[in-house]
């Protein structure tokens, strides 16, 4: 980095995030105009925003800054913390346990497992052997390549846990992006596809990603059934148009200079020993066991730990392998995390919903003012979190417009009801993808050390804006549930 930058970084960017963190830190509560408003939860509000520039600007490194977020909240909102300003009477304090989780938290253990499989397929060359069975059909051309990574990812992910898929993934992008030169941007682009099509892929199926299941399940209580199939019906040509456009997007910003991608096994990676064999059965098998997490109920997470196990166990992954294992990007989700533990165990994330008179709105103010909240906090804390939170509000909103004798029921109805309202609600937590923290999948596209905040920032956004607007109109007008 240049010395220019550098000063710029320092003397100019610095004082500024420096001087919102403290103002926000320092006025009185009511300055938020929130009705209970605490001490702690204020001072989240103020490592909230001190982490969002620091990660937007990056300042210093991403993960610095998560570990930068994580020993600020132990210090000032847990249990543990600074004795005079960590009392009761300031708020509801953060069990200091939880924020030290942080950093084993099962999504983390994921993407150890995804990186010991990226490390030892690399080293066995399944990498490039099953990159070129998925993407055969996509030719040679990098445009084409681009669109076979968005479609594979975007199909594994509607069935099966985007962490996993996006963690599967990496172990098959490694190849294509060292047959590309240095300096092609087309390699920002591919490392994006995969948090792009994760999050996108996932809202094409009930089981496609937490918040989907959640809507259903509470519709369902609500007395709104959405069945499996009706879901595809309406989602996947949406997930479609979205991807065709992902697409598009991607090679406008990240131009190919390559004008193909021949993946060619390097000699010294053509094994035919017995680790070979038990590398290739521990891949295959691990794949198969996320692919069917339905069936026999074990989670993603604990399903991840199981090559690290078996390939230590067996002398595959050794101790030099383990310092090949990203720990920056770890440690960096761990802050994302240990910010959305603050947000909810602090109670500030619940404050922030309920301070919203839903009730008093006009329908589509109602849809959209919920979206934008679902979107905002999804990038920042779990969309799992975020549709858990959100979600049982509005189904009592939607309810109560869903009444013959509320005033705005014909116009609720109108715009598919219900069943509108929810779903658009997991659209919202599925495009929020703007920072490395908003979703494992963007911390592992972090992880190919290709792909910067900005970057990752400005496509997050379009996709944002153009799936929140499209999303919105795609279930209330183009293609609405049955009320």
């Amino acid at each position: 980095m240049s010395s220019k930058k550098l000063n710029v970084k320092y003397s100019v960017l610095l004082p500024i995030v420096l001087f919102v963190t403290i103002f926000l830190w320092a006025v009185p509560t009511s300055f938020f105009g929130i009705d209970g408003l605490t001490a702690v939860q204020q001072r989240v509000i103020a490592i909230f925003a001190f982490a969002a520039l620091m990660w937007i600007f990056e300042i210093i490194p991403n993960w610095t800054t998560s570990l930068v977020v994580i020993a600020l909240t132990l210090l000032t909102v847990s249990n543990k913390g600074l004795g005079f300003i960590c009392k009761p009477e300031y708020g509801q304090l953060v069990d200091y346990k939880q924020l030290m989780a942080a950093f084993a938290d099962p999504v983390v253990m994921l993407f150890m497992g995804g990186f010991v499989l990226a490390i030892v397929a690399e080293e066995y060359g399944l990498d490039v052997t099953m990159a070129r069975v998925l993407l055969k059909p996509f030719g040679t051309n990098p445009k084409t390549v681009l669109l076979g990574f968005l479609i594979v990812i975007s199909v594994f992910s509607m069935f099966m846990s985007n962490t996993a898929t996006a963690a599967m993934m990496l172990a098959f992008l490694a190849p294509v992006l060292s047959v590309l030169p240095n300096d092609d941007r087309g390699k920002i682009g591919l490392s994006l596809a995969i948090p792009v099509a994760a999050n996108l892929g996932g809202i094409g199926t009930p089981i496609g990603t937490p918040p989907n299941a959640t809507a259903v399940r509470f519709l369902a209580d609500a007395g709104y059934d959405i069945s499996f199939m009706t879901w595809m019906e309406h989602m996947i040509p949406f997930v479609i148009i979205m991807i065709v456009f992902a697409w598009f997007l991607l090679q406008v910003f990240f131009p190919f200079k390559a004008k193909s991608v021949v993946l060619e096994i390097p000699e010294n990676k053509h094994r035919k020993d017995w680790k070979s064999t038990v590398v290739w059965i521990v891949f295959i098998g691990t794949i198969l066991l996320w692919m069917t997490e339905q069936i026999h109920k074990v989670n993603s997470n604990v399903v991840a730990l199981i090559p690290l196990a078996v390939l230590t166990a067996l002398g595959i992954f050794t101790k030099d392998n383990i310092k090949e294992i990203n720990w920056s990007v770890l440690w960096l989700v761990a802050g994302g995390f240990a910010l959305g533990t603050s947000l909810q165990g602090t109670g500030l994330a619940k404050v922030l919903i309920e301070a919203i008179p839903f009730g008093s709105m006009s329908v589509v103010l109602v849809l959209v003012i919920a979206g934008l909240v679902c979107y905002f906090l999804s990038n920042f804390i779990s969309n799992s979190a975020t549709a858990a939170l959100l979600i049982p509000i509005l189904i009592v909103v939607a309810t109560g417009m869903a009444d013959p004798a509320a005033a705005n029921n014909v116009s609720f109805l109108a715009l598919g009801g219900a069943r509108a309202m929810i779903v658009f609600i997991a659209i919202c937590a599925s495009i929020a993808m703007c920072f490395p923290i908003s979703t494992p999948p963007n911390a592992i596209a972090a992880s190919t050390g290709l792909v910067n905040t900005k970057d990752m920032a400005k496509v997050g956004i379009i996709i944002g804006v153009v799936g929140f607007l499209f999303g919105f109109f795609w279930v209330t007008k183009l293609f609405p549930f049955a009320s």
